[in-house]
């Protein structure tokens, strides 16, 4: 975490203690740039760390008010923005198949379904399933470790490289394994036998299919999966993890003598209670050790309450091994990639925003900064940490970076959205990015006034950003000139498209939600518009449902388009005045507007309550249409829109 999360500090606190202390700026990490340095020790290491901690932590441990993380990204959940080039790799895939959306062509993304034109595997309710195409059938079934399965299977990511599927579990637990002595190797521990200080994090499964299914390779680490990219065999995760302190609560303490024993707490602290541990299963023996200090490095100024890990593996290996980890004492909320290049973006707003909301001001800007760290990842080896930035303001998520051409463009919001005098304003900035540093070479501002920011796109040398607070501008921005981009055009419409995907032919289609003139939402509604002169965008279609609303609105993922066939296909959930109808929409895109191809639904019982089960993903494999949901698979004729197979799961 950088200086502008620690000085924001006072705001957060304010209100429970007095003004916290800034930590002093590191003078092992040279003046000017943002740079980042390796520590020389691990007590220097651990000194530093303790010396940070302290300095930020109040009576109630880090954070007075908890972890504000859910509450400060609330927004973003509502409507997240559009994916990159997802037409890049729709066109870069395999003649004859789709895969599944993603932001850039060349970094694939974990997701719950994944398909290589040969096989389908998914992932459901703690299991994992193969499915033959040609044949429609499942040709292989596996239960994964106990509790692998998410909410509905939300929580779940495969990644798929030949013979190898990567499971990628959010929240795990393990024991971990005690070195035999001080400072020596570590020895093996039954890897399901649950101890008092067990790893508490994200479980990475590696499943061989070359026959029937099975589990070669199992891997735990501490913290928080943040995402993760794989490009050819290489897969990087990212990884957030904080000290693994106890601060318990004191009940007849004052708030002077609840810090004073916290920081005794952190005075007593080792750095295994800082470095996070990991635990490695192959052939059926299991070993842990943690990340070592000379792989960990820090900003001039961070608060020591959070490590950013990004780790590598190699789906062609034998083994997912100890993951090659590179450790950054920061936060993390966000990844992009465009294959080369990893970056890791850390979001301030959650730790100034709920204070801000409670007494109705905007935040101060100083505290609305976006951290943005850059990895060169080309290399088969570990990540190299090449350049770090700041700007302005707080992204949507990982759609609002886009590298092309050297630079990185960045949007953002700052400012307050809410109330009846909203300040917020919108940014797009435009960073050089030579391998070696961030430098910010031009911006456009004063997007959206009073708005925030709900879909972004970047395809080549054009920007497209739609904010929103009662009508939906969209804005295209001209950004050939790195050094001076500029507005080229703006179509304002009622609703906004949270989602954004370029169609060809200077087409781009919106997925997002109709809105009265006074800005109240009135369904999901695809859009169709013509970005061929960016001076002039204009609306040439609009498909609408009623109190309809659509996974592809907060999860490209879930957003299907293939070219050949210009067709779109979006999971659509509808209320009416009984039970919700879930269905996936297919819809044909011409050249003056959409026409209806039909909808697929997927049976999941007999009981009224459970009539149809909500549609996540929708592929193309062969002319076939699968569409997948927690209760199965089903095979639709791309051409007759005729039920071909169903797969049931559930």
């Amino acid at each position: 975490m950088g200086l502008a999360l620690v000085a924001g500090l006072a705001l957060v606190t304010g209100c429970t203690a007095e003004p916290v202390p800034v930590p002093p700026r590191d003078r092992g990490v040279p003046a000017g740039g943002f740079r980042l340095v390796a520590f020389d020790s691990c007590p220097e290491a651990l000194r530093q760390l303790k010396t940070a901690a302290k300095a930020y932590v109040g009576p109630w441990g880090f954070g007075p008010i908890g972890d504000m993380r859910t509450f400060g990204r609330a927004e973003q959940a509502e409507a997240p923005a559009a994916a990159g080039r997802a037409d890049a790799a729709s066109k870069a895939a395999a003649p004859g198949y789709s895969g599944t959306n993603t932001h850039e062509a060349g970094a694939d993304e974990p997701d719950l379904v994944k398909t290589d034109g040969k096989r389908i595997v998914t992932v459901s309710h703690g299991k994992l399933y193969v499915v033959d195409p040609a044949t429609r059938r499942l040709t292989g079934e596996l239960e994964l470790a106990p509790g692998a399965d998410g909410i509905g299977g939300a929580e779940d990511g495969l990644l798929l490289h030949g013979d190898r599927a990567l499971v990628l579990r959010r929240d795990g637990w393990a024991a971990v394994a005690k070195p035999a002595v001080p400072g020596g190797g570590a020895r093996t521990v039954p890897g399901d036998a649950p101890m008092p200080d067990g790893i508490v994090g994200p479980q990475l499964i590696m499943v061989d299919l070359s026959g029937e299914p099975k589990i070669i390779g199992e891997y735990r680490i501490d913290g928080n999966l943040v995402d993760a990219r794989q490009m050819g065999t290489k897969v990087r995760v990212v990884v957030r993890s904080a000290p693994r302190l106890n601060f318990p609560y004191r009940e007849r303490a004052t708030d002077e003598q609840r810090t004073t024993a916290n920081r005794e707490i952190i005075d007593n602290a080792t750095a295994d209670d800082w470095l996070p541990r990991y635990e490695v299963t192959s052939g059926g023996r299991t070993s842990a050790g943690r990340v070592g200090c000379e792989r960990v490095s820090r900003p001039a100024a961070y608060s020591g309450t959070s490590l950013v890990t990004v780790l590598s593996f190699d789906l062609g290996a034998a083994t997912l091994g100890a993951g090659d980890p590179v450790t950054v004492i920061a936060d993390g909320d966000t990844v992009y990639s465009n294959g080369p290049r990893l970056y890791v973006a850390n979001d301030q707003r959650w730790r100034v925003l709920p204070m801000a909301t409670a007494r109705n001001i905007a935040p101060d800007p100083r505290d609305e900064t976006t951290e943005i760290y850059q990895f060169d990842i080309s290399g088969a080896g570990a990540p190299r940490y090449a350049a770090a930035a700041s700007v302005p303001g707080w992204l949507i998520n990982q759609y609002a970076m886009s590298e092309w051409d050297g630079h990185l463009r960045v949007a953002t919001t700052s400012g307050r959205t809410w109330g009846d005098k909203p300040n917020s304003t919108s940014t797009v900035y435009v960073l050089r990015a030579d391998g070696t540093a961030l430098t910010q070479v031009g911006k456009v501002t004063g997007l959206g006034k009073g708005e925030r920011i709900y879909a972004v796109r970047f395809v080549g040398g054009t920007g497209y950003v739609v904010t929103f607070r009662q009508t939906d501008p969209l804005y295209t921005v001209d950004l050939r000139d790195p050094g001076a981009p500029k507005v080229s055009g703006e179509l304002k419409i009622n609703g906004y498209s949270a989602y954004l995907h370029p169609a060809g032919d200077g087409r781009l289609l919106g997925v997002g939600q109709e809105a009265s003139d006074r800005g109240r939402v009135q369904g999901t509604q695809l859009s169709l518009f013509d970005v061929s002169d960016p001076a002039k965008p204009t609306r040439i279609a609009q498909y609408h449902v009623e109190q309809g609303h659509s996974e592809a609105e907060f999860d490209p993922h879930a957003f299907l388009y293939w070219p050949a066939e210009r067709l779109v296909v979006v999971p659509l959930t509808v209320y009416g005045t009984g039970l919700p109808s879930n269905v996936a929409l297919a819809l044909r895109v011409g050249d003056g507007g959409f026409t209806e191809v039909g909808t697929v639904d997927h049976t999941l019982g007999t009981r009224r309550s459970e009539e149809l089960a909500p549609i996540r993903r929708s592929l193309v494999v062969d002319g076939v249409l699968w569409t997948v949901s927690d209760a199965g698979l089903k095979a639709t004729s791309l051409s007759t829109m005729k039920t071909l197979g169903w797969l049931r799961t559930a």
